[in-house]
């Protein structure tokens, strides 16, 4: 008996889904749970014939409620059940047929062997039955994937998934309702430093994947926002210190102008950094990253990495200031607006991130 269970949501399945789920049974999957998303009336047969099967449980939506949320549901419905909680892990797939049993097996053999994990099914996007809209789409959530969240993944959309039991809290009661909420499973396993690891899979399009239930527009719209929203965040965060740290630096080269330039810029910049970031840290550590670790932890390392950015910028615009004689507060809204981005990376990835795993 294969110690794995499976969770397939899917709605207005075709005739091919039945014999589908028959194989997995004849390859010793003992635990299956199908959620009917809200599909059509001339679905429910289908649906009645399966939930008949001694290794299938049906869970029925009234109405669609989306990719995440059946999963979500599902992911609930095991925890609930001290049998099923007591197995290995969960695998995903998708309903319409384009993952091989071949590769589902692939998954619960990996699974077996790992706890505080999350395996992704991975296909290879260059072949020719990938449609271009596929490619496009996985290329560019996969670039902003590693850009924003600094891990590399070669198939950021992939609906078969490995998930141990372990873990499956972790994903239960996150955000995305839809498509999304698989993007912010990926998010998620970052943030807590979980073990991902890629296994290669068939690359399987049915009919140009017609069948697909995803709206391009929508769907992508929500996954692009869920993967810019901490970096929004951020963002907005740093405009502020910005603004208060654009305006007392302004302040400093006033009262020090009896200074000479280099010591009068340097020195501003550093007042003025010292002073803006206090408000940084205090609102980064709590809302942007939603760190777990204590205060003193990341406080030594969070005023390191802004001694020498500070540092880095005064050198800079004087160096720049020296060069074009462009006035200074222009030059400083240029250098910081590099470092900016080098200092996300850095405080996401290494200061506030929290290794609970």
């Amino acid at each position: 008996m294969k110690n794995c269970i499976i969770v397939i949501p899917v709605l207005d399945p075709n005739d091919a889904f039945t014999p589908y789920v028959k194989q997995l049974i004849c390859e010793d999957f003992k635990s299956i749970i199908i959620v009917n998303d809200g599909s059509s009336n001339e679905k429910t047969q289908i649906f009645e014939k399966l939930d008949e099967l001694p290794e299938v449980t049906v869970l029925t939506h009234a109405v669609n409620m989306g990719k995440g949320r059946a999963l979500k549901n599902a992911f609930n419905y095991i925890l609930n059940d001290s049998d099923l909680a007591t197995q290995h892990g969960v695998i995903t797939v998708d309903g319409d047929g384009q993952h091989k049993v071949s590769d589902v097996l692939k998954l619960c053999s990996e699974l077996e062997e790992k706890s505080s994990s999350l395996l992704l099914g991975v296909r290879h996007f260059q072949e020719e039955n990938v449609p271009w809209t596929s490619r496009m789409g996985n290329t560019i959530t996969r670039h902003l994937f590693r850009l924003l969240y600094g891990k590399g993944l070669n198939d950021t959309q992939t609906g078969l998934r490995g998930i141990s039991t372990d873990v499956l809290p972790d994903f239960t009661a996150i955000e995305g309702e839809r498509y999304s909420y698989e993007t912010n499973m990926l998010i998620v396993a970052v943030h807590k430093g979980l073990r991902l690891k890629e296994v290669p899979i068939a690359t399987v399009y049915i009919k140009d994947n017609e069948e697909s239930h995803f709206n391009p527009v929508k769907d992508s719209i929500e996954i692009y926002v869920l993967l810019f929203k901490n970096f929004f965040k951020f963002m907005s965060v740093s405009f502020t210190s910005f603004l208060i740290d654009i305006s007392f630096f302004q302040l400093f080269l006033f009262i020090l102008g009896f200074m000479t330039v280099g010591r009068e810029i340097i020195t501003a910049t550093i007042l003025a950094r010292a002073v803006s970031s206090l408000f940084n840290f205090s609102i980064s550590h709590k809302w942007v990253f939603e760190s777990k670790k204590r205060w003193n932890q990341t406080l030594f390392s969070y005023y390191g990495l802004v001694a020498v950015q500070a540092l880095i910028s005064g050198v800079s615009v004087y160096w720049l200031f020296q060069l074009t004689g462009i006035k200074e507060v222009i030059l400083k809204v240029f250098v910081d607006a590099i470092l900016f981005m080098i200092s996300y990376r850095i405080q996401k990835l290494l200061i506030f991130k929290s290794h609970e795993k």
